[in-house]
């Protein structure tokens, strides 16, 4: 009797439901399963963060609507953004989202129009392509792949696009392909969309995983950023927060307003405890982020050398939490990730992050070494 509305026409889960299904199926059926799928932390979240919410939820002040961010977690964020990353931010530079995938999810619907073009990457994190569809806003994949070295290639954009584009998102570290950028790649874009007159939204949710003595590159720190980008940023990779539902978004208070009239609509603001936990965190994390590369670094090395050593030769992340591994000619994605999954190991097929994804999977470094080794065991019969 009631139809759905046309902008869930292109919004789908088939994959990622799929394989949720068999992954049921093989549980009920007995099936012990490494799942190296999800990009979830298994690890919990820092103790002084942890005892600071157990404080927080006891003052019987903060369960009324928080409606806006505390200034204190704003404050802490710029403090953040100026030790770790080099930039200087005012605090209404900062816009507190229910974790980056939120405000991801509206920002098209903030600033776009049916005519306007959004340019997201393929593979990409799907979030980027459903706030196009969600917005009715046209969409404009734009390749990344081992030929353009992970990177947008601005001479491949047919002028007509480039003429309507009005964002182009982008992320590095990247999910899915765990790429990198360097400080001329990120400086080209910002000339780009200068000349373009394009807003660039940078994704940096994995700001803090970056091995090989690369140190962590926002986008607003390269010079004339504040002009035209905006940052998203969390607290869900960074401090194992990710189910507390806090992030934010950074830049010139101009660019962020669209989006903040869209969230003022929405919600009432973030749990006054979880913003008072993450404020701790950014002002206080001590070694804890040191110490959590190094882990990830190592699950890297570990999982890279099993697979190696089974024939599957990968290449080894500069950041991230993924692995974006290119598989067998004889399989597609989706074949060998049933196939891993017949064996034990739950993956991500690539064609679930867009064309370019197909010929690869994703796997999540979300378990301990021993467990790495023991799902690159279990691959072996696919190598043979």
């Amino acid at each position: 009797m009631f139809s759905p509305s046309k902008k869930l026409d292109h919004l789908t889960t088939s994959v990622f439901t799929e394989l949720s299904l068999r992954k049921q199926e093989k549980e009920a059926a007995g099936a012990t399963l490494i799942d190296l799928s999800i990009g979830s932390p298994d690890l919990p979240p820092p103790a002084f963060l942890k005892e600071e919410l157990i404080k927080a939820v006891s003052n019987d002040s903060d369960y009324g609507y928080a409606i806006t961010s505390e200034l204190t977690f704003r404050e802490a964020v710029c403090r953040f953004y100026t030790d770790r990353y080099g930039v200087s931010l005012k605090e209404d530079h900062i816009l507190q989202l229910m974790g980056s995938q939120d405000g991801l999810a509206h920002l098209a619907m903030s600033y776009m129009d049916e005519d306007d073009i959004l340019l997201v990457p393929n593979p990409g994190y799907p979030i980027y392509a459903a706030s196009a569809e969600i917005a009715r806003a046209t969409l404009h994949p734009y390749p990344l792949n081992e030929e353009n070295r992970y990177q947008f290639d601005f001479r491949s954009l047919p002028q007509e696009v480039a003429d309507k584009a009005k964002i182009l998102i982008l992320s590095y570290p990247s999910n899915p392909t765990a790429a990198t950028a360097s400080k001329d790649y990120l400086e080209q874009v910002i000339a780009y969309a200068k000349e373009h007159r394009i807003l660039v939204v940078h994704d940096f949710a994995y700001s803090e995983l970056l091995y090989d003595n690369q140190t962590p590159l926002s986008i607003l720190s390269i010079d004339g950023a504040d002009e035209v980008a905006i940052e998203f940023n969390s607290m869900s990779k960074s401090f194992n927060f990710a189910g507390a539902r806090i992030g934010y978004a950074l830049g010139n208070p101009e660019l962020l307003k669209p989006l903040a009239i869209i969230k003022s609509h929405i919600d009432y603001g973030v749990f006054k405890p979880i913003q008072h936990a993450a404020t701790k965190a950014l002002t206080n994390s001590g070694t804890f982020l040191e110490d959590q590369r190094l882990l990830y670094k190592r699950r890297r090395d570990t999982l890279v050398s099993a697979l190696s050593e089974i024939g599957w030769e990968v290449r080894s992340p500069g950041g991230g939490m993924f692995l974006w591994a290119k598989i067998p000619q004889a399989y597609t994605s989706m074949s060998f990730t049933l196939a891993a999954l017949d064996l034990g190991v739950v993956v991500t097929p690539g064609m679930a992050f867009g064309s370019e994804g197909e010929g690869f999977v994703r796997i999540a470094l979300v378990q301990n070494e021993e467990r790495l080794k023991e799902a690159a065991t279990r691959l072996k019969p696919l190598f043979d």
